[in-house]
């Protein structure tokens, strides 16, 4: 697909529209996998081809009568999150609040944000509690480390593939 093709609604102003149109963008760009135990809902790989989605996580929310995908959110947040990391060498708390808002932005603009957030939130503390069976080798680790998180770091390579 050309560039100019995915920019289907166009604004000066911030427009739910376009940034729907970003996220769609940034789906395409990468594999997604849901075949893992990823900490933290989801993560990506070192070289971010590939973005991890915890295989525990429901694929979609049901709103209004229609099934939703999450993945196309949680992509979005992952792929914003690990170039600033890579790109601009910026501190993993900073690109994850980045990250965080661009996410929830764009959640909000499809309307799901209440629903999304509630599922997101009752799967991450179960997410974290889980015991780590089958991790990608290729996981980008640099959040664990940033965050000094050491126990769950030994857990994640020790469980990796």
């Amino acid at each position: 697909m050309k560039l100019a093709d995915e920019v289907r609604h166009s604004s000066e102003d911030i427009s739910d529209l376009v940034l729907s149109d970003v996220v769609s963008a940034l789906h395409r760009r990468v594999k997604v996998s849901h075949d893992f135990d990823i900490p933290y809902i989801a993560g990506y790989s070192k070289d971010a081809s590939t973005v991890y989605i915890d295989r525990h996580l429901p694929r979609t929310i049901r709103s209004r009568g229609k099934d939703v995908r999450l993945e196309p959110f949680l992509v979005c947040h992952e792929i914003v999150e690990k170039t600033l990391l890579d790109e601009l060498r910026l501190h993993y708390l900073h690109a994850h609040q980045i990250a965080s808002r661009i996410e929830r932005d764009a959640v909000r603009g499809a309307g799901l944000w209440r629903h999304y957030q509630s599922v997101i939130k009752k799967h991450e503390k179960a997410i974290d509690e889980e015991q780590l069976r089958c991790v990608p080798g290729e996981l980008d680790l640099t959040p664990y480390k940033d965050l000094k998180d050491y126990p769950l770091l030994r857990r994640l390579v020790k469980a990796s593939q």
